[in-house]
């Protein structure tokens, strides 16, 4: 389609893509269920974020995920070991087959554990032309050792836009966890059961939404321009004789 940008001097016309409706929409439809990732930061005998997120786990699998939930047992300090470590290798091919994502953390220090730091650490954003979390969908939940707190789920956000990730706007936050579980591991009637059936029931649905349309929904501008250059010829008018000029201005400096 032929945009006027007259306006624009700095746009590259062959790169320029407006959206609508109908590109959001492109009638594809995955027949398998939503493949949600779970990790969990802490490797205590007895886990409070883990029983959190196996508690997650069955409610995604009744709102009809797949679900996989990372163990980070015996995952090695990021850069301490070359990246085709057995354990480095799976969190990676379980992120890369995920469309979803949910992390959960105790709260250590005002932010997140390093245990669980370390596992996202150990997913780059990019992996030859594969990036390994963009465009996926995350929920973020926390569990607190005392009064409720927000520090690691905003932690977490702030890691997850990094991350490139759709993070859904709900979250959870376990006030004194160690209330909250019965002697079996599981989570009591609460409030706080409440939300989190809430925050799986969201994130399923955001999946739904997105995840037939990332490819779209991640297609950038700036990205088009530096992987297809062969676009801009000088037949897309002002805009590229303005980028001649600010190349050949850039060569000079340099």
């Amino acid at each position: 389609m032929n945009w006027d940008l007259s306006n624009l001097p700095n746009i590259s016309a062959p790169h320029f893509d407006a959206p609508t409706l109908d590109k959001l929409d492109s009638g594809k439809r995955s027949p398998h269920p939503p493949r949600i990732l779970l990790l969990y930061g802490s490797l205590r005998e007895k886990s409070y974020s883990r029983l959190l997120t196996l508690e997650a786990e069955r409610l995604l699998q009744q709102f009809g995920a797949e679900t996989r939930v990372f163990d980070p047992h015996g995952l090695p300090m990021v850069d301490s070991v070359p990246p085709d470590h057995p354990k480095v290798q799976e969190l990676r091919k379980l992120s890369e087959w995920s469309e979803g994502q949910v992390w959960c953390s105790p709260e250590r220090h005002g932010n997140m554990t390093g245990v669980f730091k370390s596992q996202i650490d150990w997913i780059p954003l990019e992996v030859g032309a594969v990036r390994p979390t963009q465009g996926r969908t995350l929920a973020v939940m926390q569990v607190c050792g005392g009064s409720q707190s927000f520090n690691a789920v905003n932690a977490m956000r702030v890691l997850g836009r990094w991350m490139r990730m759709v993070t859904i706007p709900n979250q959870s936050s376990i006030a004194k966890a160690y209330q909250e579980f019965d002697d079996n591991g599981r989570m009591k009637p609460s409030p706080f059961y409440e939300r989190l059936v809430d925050v799986m029931e969201e994130l399923v649905k955001f999946t739904l939404l997105v995840r037939d349309r990332s490819d779209y929904l991640t297609s950038r501008y700036s990205e088009r321009k530096e992987s297809m250059p062969q676009l801009a010829t000088p037949l897309a008018g002002a805009a590229m004789v303005h980028e001649t000029e600010q190349d050949e201005t850039k060569d000079e400096m340099e």
